[in-house]
């Protein structure tokens, strides 16, 4: 415990100043996590008896994240153009790699844990993209102090998961009940689960009632959040019990590794961007 407290004295600030620096700090501070992410990845793929490229997955993860965040900046014109063939060279590349291979069976498993090293921290993007767009649009207000809104919804993000994880934890060590998942997590139980999303719930409608949007839109987007976050969470336990590995590294005292920091954000942050997208096209088409 001593050791968790004292690795969150120091990164709990560093977060909060980089977040309040902005583009491209943020950004770049994402990346960052990313790549290490990547590697933690690739490293666990590998004890899980499939091969994969580690260098190829801290590299492509960092980029995809970096194209993400730019795509949503008005002066990148290409726009999103660039996703789809970036997609398509991380098969290439991993696929002439996997070419290398003596036996074909290995060659097709060096491809496949390739590509998901690489992918499965990239979808951290998708909080990238919430920091791009605050240059396309006006500073909002929360709770009296002005910030952009893309920066605005990756607090709501940020808060809303951290909150679930906290109540989580509380609801499961106080008041456990019935086993959650056991076959991937022997720590989870539904008391955790419902709490947590109970707790994200309160937080996420709180923070959005708070930027002006109806209340129904915060529980609907908490609810998806939650739901998300804690599959997040159950995924990356699936791939550390498939490595025989309790955390994801060693890089954080008394918290494991980068990827058991943002585990729950990688599925999040896309739900949450997808939501978002969903509401804004039937918004537009007059559907809500």
């Amino acid at each position: 415990m001593r050791q968790r407290l004292i690795s969150a004295a120091v990164l709990v600030p560093v977060v909060v100043v980089i977040f309040l620096a902005g583009p491209p700090w943020l950004t770049l501070g994402i990346c960052l996590l990313a790549a290490l992410a990547a590697h933690e990845t690739a490293q666990l793929v590998r004890r899980a008896g499939v091969p994969a490229s580690t260098w190829l997955a801290v590299i492509f993860a960092p980029l995809a994240v970096f194209v993400f965040a730019w795509s949503a900046e008005p002066s990148f014109e290409l726009d999103s153009a660039l996703v789809g063939p970036g997609v398509a060279t991380l098969l290439l590349l991993t696929g002439m790699l996997a070419l290398t291979r003596r036996d074909p069976a290995d060659g097709f498993r060096f491809w496949i844990g390739t590509l998901f090293a690489a992918a499965y921290p990239a979808m951290l993007g998708f909080a990238a993209v919430f920091v791009g767009i605050g240059a396309q649009v006006a500073e909002t207000s929360l709770f009296g102090f002005d910030i952009d809104t893309g920066r605005a919804w990756l607090l709501v993000l940020v808060a809303t998961v951290w909150t679930l994880d906290t109540t989580a934890y509380v609801a499961g060590r106080y008041h456990g009940r019935g086993r959650f998942m056991n076959h991937i997590s022997p720590n989870k139980t539904w008391s955790g689960a419902i709490g947590g999303t109970l707790g994200a719930l309160a937080v996420c409608t709180a923070l959005v009632a708070a930027l002006g949007m109806p209340v129904l839109g915060g529980i609907l987007l908490g609810a998806v959040i939650a739901v998300s976050a804690q599959a997040g969470d159950l995924a990356e336990s699936m791939l550390k019990r498939a490595a025989g590995a309790k955390d994801s590294g060693r890089l954080i005292p008394g918290h494991g590794g980068f990827l058991d920091r943002i585990d729950s954000f990688l599925f999040a942050a896309p739900a949450m961007y997808t939501a978002l997208v969903v509401i804004a096209g039937l918004s537009a088409t007059r559907w809500l």
